[in-house]
């Protein structure tokens, strides 16, 4: 009776310890790992919930009316990654993972999003550069010019960020907006 005590307590602690960085009342964010690679820390700036203003470029360049939206950051897969999510007033909602692999020194963003669901998600990937994220994401313009999708985190506080997409040439000599996003910390 003492043994299966025993195992079972033993158990219990191997899988809180497990979990010790997973959101929770105490923390409900979620805390980075002290094991994983130091940019975990990157997206701490975002951590919480924010209330944010989004636009989005027309097809005649034109910028549409912004779009009330949250977006939500955490810390999930015990403090090794961040997860986030946006909810936007049009119905349209979206989501990250983003995972830092030390072994390339980036970071890979999987994108999911409940207006364009896919069977292979998007992953964009980067650095953060100074005080800005930045990352990219092959992608063709248009007029079929090759180039990317970059997507740049800045102005990034405790009370908010920036955030812009924008398509660029390779050597980023033409940048050509479609989406900007503005938000400010709710929660912490």
């Amino acid at each position: 009776m003492k043994l299966n005590f025993l195992f079972i307590l033993i158990s219990l602690l191997t899988l809180n310890a497990q979990e010790n960085f997973e959101p929770s009342i105490e923390f409900p964010y979620g805390q980075p790992n002290p094991e994983a690679p130091e940019q975990i820390k990157d997206f701490e700036p975002m951590i919480g919930l924010c209330n944010c203003k989004s636009i989005n470029r027309n097809p005649d360049g034109t910028w549409k009316d912004a779009i009330e939206m949250t977006w939500e950051f955490k810390y999930i897969l015990n403090g090794m990654a961040v997860q986030d999510q946006t909810i936007k007033s049009d119905g349209g909602h979206s989501g990250s993972i983003r995972q830092f692999i030390a072994d390339s020194s980036r970071w890979y963003v999987h994108w999911y999003s409940s207006k364009s669901p896919s069977t292979v998600l998007p992953v964009w990937e980067g650095n953060k550069e100074d005080d800005k994220i930045i990352l990219y994401r092959k992608q063709k313009a248009p007029n079929g010019l090759d180039g990317f999708y970059r997507l740049t985190f800045y102005d990034m506080s405790r009370s908010g960020f920036k955030w812009i997409g924008e398509w660029v040439n390779p050597d980023e000599t033409i940048q050509y907006p479609t989406w900007k996003i503005e938000c400010v910390k709710t929660k912490d």
